[in-house]
């Protein structure tokens, strides 16, 4: 007696289940996925082909390919070309499509035609969520991850990469120039077919140099100063604290409670600064109500952006970042002034009272400034550690009650980033390890959003599968 568990016989006859329910357990995932996919009304979401043709060759059902899509998104098989050999091997993919089994051009084809209605999907399984009351919490925290593009860093061209390649050059001119002066000095014997072979790679690097200038004017000439080669929407990032890539930056509103991204977006904007307003507006659309709050990291700090949320009705939390180097060098910073609103001057940590002197308009914005009279601050017994110059100055935005009244909701607050890690880096972290998409598989930006857009999907279901249980988030689907 052998005492291992043996397999069959491979030449044994083996009569194997009569159909594919069979196999598929009753809270399987893909259950979940033929369940939600057939509860769509395809056609208002804008599927092209939901009606067939009358004449040709007979199609796939838009509802088929979509399967097949978020089945892959959800296993970690996101290529066209993996997703046809598991049709053809899957058993869970045969069940979910009927045995069906497209080539690998169609299931592509499908992706790139319908991304407008591949993200109208993404908000249905979203609004689906809103009607299982899930988000009774009006608390939501954006954030931004930096996801590789298909394009490395060498086709890849900044003003800084170009005055590199430029100046390096410029170098192998040089020293192709010198060599040949050191062939002319020589016997004409030796030196003929030396000095010939040198003149030939200066005109060839005369000719790149050309390219470069070229290159270099089209670079100038881009808003973004920026070229990419292979994707021309990429854009390189800063990745980390040390490194950098070409990519995209993915912005994401995400529910506190659950943990579901309630509405994102993918854009080659290098920083998150600038972001704050437009992801509000969006978690707005997610959850409306006068009581929304907004958590961010300093790197959304930009005080228009909070203003036009205040003004939104949308309260926002973001940390002030930094950026004084008074304290470094042994000084008082602005945060040892207090301002009185009353009499709209500033009281320095020795009591002078600083005036409203002069204003100014820089980028945009107006900025007040406060300072005392001169003698005021050169007979001050605190001036070595205030200033440096004449008197201290103290500058203001005129709109900097609304950035003072959130920095007061912040310190009533002190967890709030806290939560907002908590929170916002669950889903970026399963996105990049847990389903394996630490880089975008396709081009141009309307593409990487519609891949995007089925990654967030394929996450939220997970989720909602991990909160629910499959079967009964079946029945909610089908109600």
């Amino acid at each position: 007696m052998k005492r291992f568990v043996e397999g069959e016989d491979r030449s044994q006859s083996t009569l194997f289940p009569e159909r594919l329910d069979d196999y598929i357990a009753e809270d399987n995932p893909v259950q979940v996925i033929d369940a939600f996919v057939d509860n769509l009304v395809l056609g208002d979401l804008g599927f092209e082909r939901v009606v067939p043709q009358i004449t040709g060759r007979p199609g796939y059902h838009p509802s088929t390919l979509l399967k097949i899509y978020i089945y892959g998104y959800l296993n970690r098989i996101q290529t066209s070309r993996r997703l046809e050999r598991e049709t053809q091997r899957n058993v869970e993919l045969m069940w979910l499509t009927g045995r069906l089994t497209p080539d690998f051009k169609t299931i592509a084809d499908f992706r790139k035609d319908n991304g407008k209605a591949i993200r109208q999907v993404c908000r249905e399984f979203i609004g689906l969520c809103r009607k299982l009351e899930l988000f009774t919490q009006a608390l939501v925290a954006i954030d931004g991850s930096k996801f590789k593009a298909v394009n490395s860093k060498a086709r890849n061209d900044t003003r800084a990469s170009m005055k590199r390649r430029i100046a390096r050059m410029d170098k192998h001119i040089e020293r192709y120039l010198s060599l040949l002066d050191q062939a002319d000095n020589e016997e004409p014997s030796s030196s003929e077919l030396k000095a010939s072979e040198l003149k030939e790679k200066i005109v060839a690097l005369k000719a790149e140099m050309q390219r470069l200038k070229k290159r270099e004017r089209q670079l100038l000439a881009h808003p973004d100063k920026q070229l990419s080669d292979t994707d021309p929407d990429s854009r390189l990032m800063k990745h980390g604290s040390t490194s950098s890539q070409v990519g995209y930056n993915v912005q994401t509103v995400v529910d506190v409670e659950h943990k579901l991204i309630l509405k994102h977006e993918v854009t080659n904007s290098p920083t998150d600064m600038g972001q704050l307003y437009s992801m509000a507006q969006l978690a707005k659309q997610a959850i409306p109500g006068d009581d929304l709050t907004v958590l961010a990291d300093r790197g959304y700090y930009k005080g228009e952006d909070i203003r036009a949320c205040h003004l939104a009705g949308i309260k926002v939390l973001v940390p002030k970042p930094l950026t004084s180097n008074s304290k470094a060098l042994g000084l008082f910073d602005k945060r040892d002034f207090r301002y009185d609103s009353e009499q709209d001057v500033y009281h320095c940590p020795a009591g002078e009272v600083l005036s409203r002197r002069h204003s100014s308009v820089e980028k945009g914005k107006t900025i007040h400034v406060y300072y005392a009279s001169a003698p005021v601050c050169q007979d001050c017994e605190l001036r070595s550690r205030c200033t440096r110059g004449k008197e201290r100055r103290v500058r203001r935005w005129e709109h900097e009650s609304v950035l003072e009244s959130m920095a007061e909701d912040l310190r009533q607050k002190p967890d709030a980033m806290l939560i907002r890690a908590q929170t916002v880096e669950h889903p970026f972290g399963t996105l990049k390890a847990w389903m394996g998409a630490s880089h975008f598989l396709t081009k141009r930006l309307k593409n990487v959003r519609t891949e995007m857009n089925l990654l967030v999907l394929a996450y939220n279901l997970r989720r909602m599968i991990s909160i629910m249980g499959a079967v009964p988030l079946m029945d909610a689907i089908r109600a």
